[in-house]
Protein backbone atom coordinates (compact mmCIF):
# COMPACT_ATOMS: atom_id res chain seq x y z
CA UNK A 1 0.00 0.00 0.00
CA UNK A 2 1.50 3.10 -0.66
CA UNK A 3 0.64 6.42 1.07
CA UNK A 4 1.49 10.34 0.92
CA UNK A 5 5.60 10.87 1.76
CA UNK A 6 3.63 12.58 5.48
CA UNK A 7 2.72 8.84 6.09
CA UNK A 8 4.83 7.44 8.14
CA UNK A 9 2.80 3.72 9.26
CA UNK A 10 -0.30 2.35 8.76
CA UNK A 11 -2.40 0.44 11.07
CA UNK A 12 -5.86 -0.34 10.63
CA UNK A 13 -8.20 -0.23 13.56
CA UNK A 14 -11.36 -2.55 14.17
CA UNK A 15 -12.60 -1.22 17.21
CA UNK A 16 -16.64 -0.16 17.28
CA UNK A 17 -17.91 -1.50 20.87
CA UNK A 18 -21.26 -3.10 20.42
CA UNK A 19 -23.21 -5.19 23.41
CA UNK A 20 -22.23 -2.39 26.40
CA UNK A 21 -22.53 -3.96 29.68
CA UNK A 22 -21.41 -3.45 33.54
CA UNK A 23 -17.98 -1.98 33.78
CA UNK A 24 -15.87 -4.01 36.03
CA UNK A 25 -14.16 -2.98 38.02
CA UNK A 26 -15.78 0.48 37.50
CA UNK A 27 -19.42 2.03 37.36
CA UNK A 28 -22.53 0.95 35.37
CA UNK A 29 -22.97 2.36 31.74
CA UNK A 30 -26.50 2.44 30.51
CA UNK A 31 -27.05 0.36 27.10
CA UNK A 32 -28.36 3.06 25.29
CA UNK A 33 -25.06 5.27 25.59
CA UNK A 34 -22.95 5.48 22.36
CA UNK A 35 -19.69 5.88 22.85
CA UNK A 36 -18.39 9.35 21.90
CA UNK A 37 -15.93 9.15 19.05
CA UNK A 38 -13.85 11.32 17.09
CA UNK A 39 -11.86 11.56 13.66
CA UNK A 40 -9.26 13.56 12.14
CA UNK A 41 -5.90 13.70 11.45
CA UNK A 42 -2.46 14.11 13.43
CA UNK A 43 0.94 14.64 12.67
CA UNK A 44 0.14 13.49 8.92
CA UNK A 45 -1.84 10.58 10.13
CA UNK A 46 -5.72 9.48 10.47
CA UNK A 47 -6.68 9.62 14.21
CA UNK A 48 -9.76 8.50 15.94
CA UNK A 49 -10.53 8.60 19.53
CA UNK A 50 -13.84 5.88 21.30
CA UNK A 51 -14.40 7.23 24.64
CA UNK A 52 -16.93 5.70 26.99
CA UNK A 53 -18.88 7.15 30.09
CA UNK A 54 -21.81 7.50 31.50
CA UNK A 55 -22.06 11.13 31.15
CA UNK A 56 -21.77 11.55 27.45
CA UNK A 57 -21.52 15.43 27.80
CA UNK A 58 -18.45 14.69 30.04
CA UNK A 59 -16.83 12.09 27.40
CA UNK A 60 -17.64 15.09 24.78
CA UNK A 61 -15.62 17.73 26.31
CA UNK A 62 -12.82 15.22 27.25
CA UNK A 63 -12.79 14.41 22.94
CA UNK A 64 -12.74 18.55 22.96
CA UNK A 65 -9.96 18.50 25.74
CA UNK A 66 -7.71 16.23 24.37
CA UNK A 67 -7.67 17.39 20.17
CA UNK A 68 -6.59 20.09 21.92
CA UNK A 69 -3.61 18.83 23.58
CA UNK A 70 -2.92 16.78 20.64
CA UNK A 71 -2.64 20.04 18.77
CA UNK A 72 -0.70 21.45 21.16
CA UNK A 73 2.08 18.60 20.94
CA UNK A 74 1.24 18.48 17.25
CA UNK A 75 2.60 22.16 16.61
CA UNK A 76 6.28 21.04 18.99
CA UNK A 77 6.87 17.89 16.92
CA UNK A 78 5.51 18.07 12.92
CA UNK A 79 7.78 18.70 10.11
CA UNK A 80 4.75 19.79 8.13
CA UNK A 81 3.50 22.64 9.96
CA UNK A 82 6.07 25.63 9.61
CA UNK A 83 5.97 27.11 12.94
CA UNK A 84 6.63 23.84 14.84
CA UNK A 85 9.29 23.89 17.17
CA UNK A 86 11.11 20.65 15.15
CA UNK A 87 11.07 22.77 12.10
CA UNK A 88 12.73 25.64 13.62
CA UNK A 89 15.17 23.64 15.24
CA UNK A 90 16.19 21.49 11.28
CA UNK A 91 15.77 25.42 9.68
CA UNK A 92 18.57 27.27 12.55
CA UNK A 93 20.21 23.92 14.19
CA UNK A 94 19.45 25.25 18.15
CA UNK A 95 16.36 25.38 19.84
CA UNK A 96 16.30 27.49 23.08
CA UNK A 97 14.11 27.51 26.14
CA UNK A 98 12.55 23.69 24.32
CA UNK A 99 9.62 22.50 25.88
CA UNK A 100 9.46 20.21 28.47
CA UNK A 101 7.80 17.55 26.05
CA UNK A 102 10.50 18.20 23.37
CA UNK A 103 13.24 17.72 25.47
CA UNK A 104 11.23 14.48 26.75
CA UNK A 105 10.84 13.12 23.45
CA UNK A 106 14.50 13.72 22.51
CA UNK A 107 16.03 11.70 25.40
CA UNK A 108 13.86 8.71 24.90
CA UNK A 109 15.04 8.86 21.75
CA UNK A 110 18.26 8.49 22.13
CA UNK A 111 17.38 5.87 24.72
CA UNK A 112 15.65 3.92 22.17
CA UNK A 113 18.67 4.51 20.17
CA UNK A 114 21.19 2.96 22.44
CA UNK A 115 19.00 -0.02 23.30
CA UNK A 116 19.40 -0.63 19.45
CA UNK A 117 22.52 0.00 18.71
CA UNK A 118 21.70 3.08 16.50
CA UNK A 119 19.41 1.22 14.80
CA UNK A 120 16.69 3.59 15.65
CA UNK A 121 17.95 6.89 14.83
CA UNK A 122 15.72 10.05 14.48
CA UNK A 123 18.57 12.08 12.51
CA UNK A 124 17.67 10.19 9.58
CA UNK A 125 16.04 12.99 7.74
CA UNK A 126 18.83 13.52 5.39
CA UNK A 127 18.29 10.60 4.18
CA UNK A 128 14.38 10.73 3.58
CA UNK A 129 15.28 14.21 1.86
CA UNK A 130 17.71 12.88 -0.19
CA UNK A 131 15.55 9.84 -1.36
CA UNK A 132 12.60 11.83 -2.15
CA UNK A 133 14.41 14.66 -4.07
CA UNK A 134 15.77 11.96 -5.97
CA UNK A 135 12.86 10.08 -7.19
CA UNK A 136 10.77 13.66 -7.39
CA UNK A 137 12.80 13.97 -10.43
CA UNK A 138 11.33 13.43 -14.14
CA UNK A 139 14.80 11.51 -15.16
CA UNK A 140 15.27 9.75 -11.31
CA UNK A 141 17.73 6.75 -11.74
CA UNK A 142 15.36 3.88 -11.07
CA UNK A 143 18.13 2.66 -9.43
CA UNK A 144 17.99 4.99 -6.97
CA UNK A 145 20.34 7.82 -5.34
CA UNK A 146 24.02 7.59 -5.73
CA UNK A 147 26.07 5.53 -3.63
CA UNK A 148 28.41 8.63 -2.86
CA UNK A 149 25.31 10.58 -2.40
CA UNK A 150 23.64 8.06 0.04
CA UNK A 151 27.32 8.30 1.84
CA UNK A 152 27.15 12.08 1.92
CA UNK A 153 23.40 11.92 3.27
CA UNK A 154 24.61 9.40 5.59
CA UNK A 155 27.85 11.45 7.31
CA UNK A 156 24.72 13.54 8.67
CA UNK A 157 22.88 11.07 10.36
CA UNK A 158 23.67 10.19 14.37
CA UNK A 159 21.24 11.14 16.97
CA UNK A 160 24.31 10.74 19.35
CA UNK A 161 25.59 13.90 18.17
CA UNK A 162 22.37 15.83 19.50
CA UNK A 163 22.58 18.07 22.00
CA UNK A 164 19.69 18.06 24.70
CA UNK A 165 19.03 19.70 27.65
CA UNK A 166 16.51 21.73 29.56
CA UNK A 167 17.31 24.97 28.13
CA UNK A 168 18.72 24.01 24.71
CA UNK A 169 18.94 21.31 21.77
CA UNK A 170 21.72 21.99 19.26
CA UNK A 171 22.97 19.87 16.73
CA UNK A 172 25.54 20.30 14.05
CA UNK A 173 25.30 21.78 10.83
CA UNK A 174 23.35 19.88 7.85
CA UNK A 175 21.56 17.83 10.16
CA UNK A 176 18.11 17.38 10.46
CA UNK A 177 15.47 15.45 12.62
CA UNK A 178 12.51 13.35 11.81
CA UNK A 179 10.30 12.70 15.10
CA UNK A 180 8.02 10.73 12.67
CA UNK A 181 8.82 7.27 14.20
CA UNK A 182 8.07 8.09 17.66
CA UNK A 183 6.48 11.11 18.30
CA UNK A 184 2.79 9.46 17.19
CA UNK A 185 3.25 7.06 19.74
CA UNK A 186 4.09 9.54 22.38
CA UNK A 187 1.34 11.81 21.73
CA UNK A 188 -1.00 9.29 22.24
CA UNK A 189 0.84 8.07 25.36
CA UNK A 190 0.19 12.05 26.78
CA UNK A 191 -3.40 11.99 25.55
CA UNK A 192 -4.33 8.47 27.30
CA UNK A 193 -2.39 9.92 30.49
CA UNK A 194 -4.98 12.91 30.22
CA UNK A 195 -8.10 11.11 29.79
CA UNK A 196 -6.87 8.30 32.50
CA UNK A 197 -6.38 11.35 34.92
CA UNK A 198 -10.04 12.64 34.45
CA UNK A 199 -11.21 9.02 34.94
CA UNK A 200 -11.65 7.03 31.84
CA UNK A 201 -11.04 3.32 32.21
CA UNK A 202 -12.70 2.16 28.73
CA UNK A 203 -11.62 3.78 25.70
CA UNK A 204 -9.71 3.67 22.31
CA UNK A 205 -7.06 6.09 21.68
CA UNK A 206 -5.05 6.57 17.81
CA UNK A 207 -2.74 9.30 17.19
CA UNK A 208 -0.95 7.62 14.36
CA UNK A 209 -0.69 4.48 17.19
CA UNK A 210 -3.54 2.83 18.75
CA UNK A 211 -3.50 2.43 22.85
CA UNK A 212 -6.15 0.85 24.90
CA UNK A 213 -7.32 1.95 27.54
CA UNK A 214 -9.00 -0.62 29.90
CA UNK A 215 -10.92 -3.28 27.96
CA UNK A 216 -14.43 -2.49 26.08
CA UNK A 217 -16.76 -1.82 28.12
CA UNK A 218 -18.77 -5.38 28.42
CA UNK A 219 -15.09 -7.08 29.19
CA UNK A 220 -13.89 -8.02 25.82
CA UNK A 221 -10.27 -6.92 24.56
CA UNK A 222 -10.36 -4.42 21.83
CA UNK A 223 -9.64 -5.90 18.17
CA UNK A 224 -6.79 -4.11 16.48
CA UNK A 225 -6.47 -5.74 12.55
CA UNK A 226 -2.93 -5.49 10.78
CA UNK A 227 -2.88 -4.66 7.45
CA UNK A 228 -2.32 -7.01 4.62
CA UNK A 229 1.05 -5.32 3.03
CA UNK A 230 -0.32 -6.97 -0.87
CA UNK A 231 -3.99 -5.59 -0.62
CA UNK A 232 -5.74 -2.98 0.58
CA UNK A 233 -8.41 -3.28 3.35
CA UNK A 234 -7.64 -6.95 3.67
CA UNK A 235 -6.72 -7.73 7.80
CA UNK A 236 -3.79 -9.95 7.94
CA UNK A 237 -4.04 -10.70 11.75
CA UNK A 238 -6.73 -9.43 13.82
CA UNK A 239 -4.78 -8.47 18.06
CA UNK A 240 -6.91 -8.65 20.74
CA UNK A 241 -5.73 -5.87 23.29
CA UNK A 242 -6.25 -4.95 26.49
CA UNK A 243 -4.31 -2.03 28.68
CA UNK A 244 -1.95 -1.88 25.75
CA UNK A 245 -0.27 -0.15 22.29
CA UNK A 246 0.40 -1.27 19.20
CA UNK A 247 2.23 0.02 16.75
CA UNK A 248 3.00 -1.16 12.75
CA UNK A 249 5.73 -0.29 10.50
CA UNK A 250 5.90 -1.18 7.19
CA UNK A 251 7.78 -0.06 3.84
CA UNK A 252 4.85 -0.33 1.88
CA UNK A 253 3.53 2.67 4.10
CA UNK A 254 5.55 5.19 2.37
CA UNK A 255 7.27 4.08 -1.13
CA UNK A 256 9.68 6.14 -2.92
CA UNK A 257 9.45 4.06 -6.50
CA UNK A 258 6.63 2.43 -8.36
CA UNK A 259 8.95 -0.69 -8.24
CA UNK A 260 8.29 -0.28 -4.29
CA UNK A 261 12.46 -0.95 -3.93
CA UNK A 262 13.10 2.13 -1.98
CA UNK A 263 10.63 3.26 1.33
CA UNK A 264 10.87 5.70 4.00
CA UNK A 265 12.82 3.12 6.97
CA UNK A 266 16.24 3.84 6.26
CA UNK A 267 18.98 1.98 8.22
CA UNK A 268 21.80 4.49 9.45
CA UNK A 269 24.39 2.34 9.47
CA UNK A 270 23.81 1.71 5.51
CA UNK A 271 21.74 4.88 4.07
CA UNK A 272 19.36 1.73 2.50
CA UNK A 273 16.27 1.14 2.93
CA UNK A 274 14.52 -1.97 5.11
CA UNK A 275 13.76 -5.06 2.90
CA UNK A 276 13.69 -7.81 5.66
CA UNK A 277 10.10 -7.68 6.49
CA UNK A 278 6.65 -6.60 4.72
CA UNK A 279 5.65 -5.10 8.51
CA UNK A 280 6.56 -5.46 11.77
CA UNK A 281 4.27 -4.70 14.67
CA UNK A 282 4.58 -4.16 18.07
CA UNK A 283 2.46 -4.54 21.25
CA UNK A 284 3.57 -2.79 24.75
CA UNK A 285 1.90 -1.23 27.65
CA UNK A 286 3.61 2.24 25.89
CA UNK A 287 2.84 3.85 22.83
CA UNK A 288 6.03 5.58 22.95
CA UNK A 289 7.99 2.50 22.73
CA UNK A 290 6.03 0.52 20.33
CA UNK A 291 6.01 3.39 17.86
CA UNK A 292 9.72 3.21 18.56
CA UNK A 293 10.82 -0.67 18.19
CA UNK A 294 8.61 -1.47 15.42
CA UNK A 295 10.85 0.94 13.57
CA UNK A 296 13.87 -0.29 14.70
CA UNK A 297 13.02 -3.86 14.45
CA UNK A 298 12.17 -3.44 10.62
CA UNK A 299 16.14 -3.46 10.67
CA UNK A 300 16.69 -6.68 12.91
CA UNK A 301 16.73 -10.40 12.18
CA UNK A 302 14.40 -12.36 14.26
CA UNK A 303 16.73 -13.03 17.09
CA UNK A 304 18.44 -10.05 17.64
CA UNK A 305 14.59 -8.56 18.09
CA UNK A 306 13.77 -11.83 20.28
CA UNK A 307 17.24 -11.08 22.78
CA UNK A 308 15.62 -7.54 23.12
CA UNK A 309 12.03 -7.95 24.46
CA UNK A 310 12.76 -8.65 27.97
CA UNK A 311 14.13 -5.54 28.47
CA UNK A 312 12.85 -3.05 25.85
CA UNK A 313 8.83 -3.26 27.39
CA UNK A 314 7.51 -4.97 24.56
CA UNK A 315 4.91 -7.88 24.98
CA UNK A 316 4.87 -9.35 21.65
CA UNK A 317 5.91 -9.17 17.69
CA UNK A 318 3.80 -10.08 14.81
CA UNK A 319 5.98 -9.99 11.71
CA UNK A 320 5.21 -10.52 8.50
CA UNK A 321 8.64 -11.58 6.06
CA UNK A 322 9.36 -10.88 2.60
CA UNK A 323 7.39 -14.40 1.60
CA UNK A 324 4.07 -12.88 3.20
CA UNK A 325 4.64 -15.19 6.54
CA UNK A 326 3.37 -14.20 9.63
CA UNK A 327 5.94 -15.08 12.46
CA UNK A 328 5.21 -14.30 16.59
CA UNK A 329 7.47 -13.57 19.15
CA UNK A 330 6.78 -12.56 22.72
CA UNK A 331 8.55 -12.10 26.34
Amino acid sequence: MTRTLTRRRFIRISAAAAGLGVLSPGYPVRAEIAPATWRGTMLGAVATMEIHDEDRSRAERLIALACAEARRLERLFSLYLDDSALVALNRTGILLDPAVEMVDLLSASQRYSTLTGGLFDVTVQPLWQLYAGHFARDDADPAGPAAAAIEAARARVGSSRLSISRDRIVMPKGMAVTLNGIAQGYVTDKVVELLRAHGISHSLVDMGEARAIGSRPDGRPWDVGIADPDLVGRTKAVLPIIDRAVSTSGGYGCQFDPAARFNHLFDPRSGLCAQRYRSVTTVSRCATAADALSTAFSLMPEDQIRSLLPGADIDRVHLIDAAGRSVELSV
